[in-house]
């Protein structure tokens, strides 16, 4: 590992500073940053540390909830306001990580958790994302679990992050601060597909620190749900995932909101599948139909094609489960809680 200096800024205002001078990056738990430090892929010349100025409170507004950025992930899960209110957020949080992990990360860390792409992670390879202009041998090479949507001819690597498909179907804003001042960005909005510049992972500029995410409040909140197909039962990314939420009316689907998880550089809102269900008949013939308008965005490369028929299997399924009249699908007050 190669030396570096460690602050820990008093206050928002000294962090942003601190954060702005060339190759200082934030510390909240480390969970993604130290790993990437240990295989040589990041290397700060200073970190600053975020975490006792981070807000780590829960509250709601006359909108939704204002999550802080310093929130773990454990918690965030297990709060009893999430749950009641925003069940597919505690629902995706719980299908990420391990629990250990989950009661380090931080909300802000884990929307900017960096890629899990093989070819990022070893420094002997190429990696545009990495080092800008070097070649993806990805796109040749092992891509099993990499984008079908959105991609480049210069990055085809998937975002990790369960949570922010869930913030991305929820319409979230994510609050930050910056040398400019204060500005809110939403979701999906924060994160960037790769086009010619994959090194980019997000519109945030140097020095700008996310402070708080904010979940709007959504009337059928309850009949919600993230479903994740992984390679294991636990403690592995997504090979695809969907946030899905639905209202359903007279057997007519009046609203949607769909997120798609591990086949996109970003948190990836399925924006033509919503358009092609809203005023149509709550079937799976429809389903399978917004699913189709969809996946006709996509291309696939010869090692992941399969992720589009699973994709639409998955997606048409958890419809399928929301549209039926029976229990909703957020949390009963009787389920057990999971606690950090």
């Amino acid at each position: 590992m190669r030396p570096f200096t460690y602050e820990r800024p008093a206050d928002v205002r000294s962090a942003v500073a601190a954060a702005g001078r060339p190759d200082a990056v934030y510390l909240g738990g480390g969970t993604n940053l130290v790993d990437l430090m240990r295989l040589g892929v990041a290397t700060p010349r200073t970190l600053v540390d975020v975490t006792r100025i981070s807000s780590r409170a829960i509250e709601e507004t006359g909108g939704g909830l204002l999550i802080g950025a310093g929130v773990r992930n454990g918690d965030l899960a297990a709060d009893p306001l999430v749950r009641r209110a925003q069940p597919l957020l505690a629902r995706a949080v719980l299908e990420g990580a391990s629990g250990q992990i989950r009661n380090m990360a931080t909300v802000a860390g884990n929307l900017l958790q960096r890629t899990r792409c093989p070819y990022f992670q070893d420094v002997t390879k190429p990696c545009n994302k990495r080092l800008p202009g070097s070649g993806c041998p990805a796109r040749t090479g092992d891509h099993r679990n990499l984008a079908i949507l959105g991609h480049s001819e210069h990055c085809v690597a998937t975002h990790p992050s369960d949570m922010a498909v869930a913030l991305a179907a929820l319409d979230a804003l994510v609050h930050v601060e910056g040398p400019d001042g204060a500005r809110t960005v939403p979701m999906p909005g924060l994160h960037r597909l790769p086009g010619d510049e994959p090194d980019r992972d997000t519109v945030l500029a140097p020095g700008e620190l996310i402070t708080a995410v904010e979940v709007p409040h959504l009337p059928f909140a309850a009949r919600s749900r993230y479903r994740k197909v992984r390679d294991r039962a636990s403690f592995a990314f997504a090979v695809v995932s969907v946030a899905a939420a639905l209202d359903v009316a007279g057997g007519v689907v009046r609203d949607c909101r769909i997120a798609l998880g591990g086949v996109a550089h970003v948190p990836w809102r399925a924006e033509a599948a919503e358009a092609a269900l809203r005023g149509a008949a709550a079937t799976p013939e429809e389903f399978a139909r917004a699913a189709d308008a969809e996946l006709a965005r996509s291309s696939p490369l010869p090692g992941n094609a399969f992720k589009a028929p699973l994709l639409r299997n998955v997606l048409v399924r958890t419809l399928a489960d929301l549209a039926e009249p029976a229990e909703p699908a957020g949390f009963a007050e009787s389920e057990p809680v999971e606690t950090p």
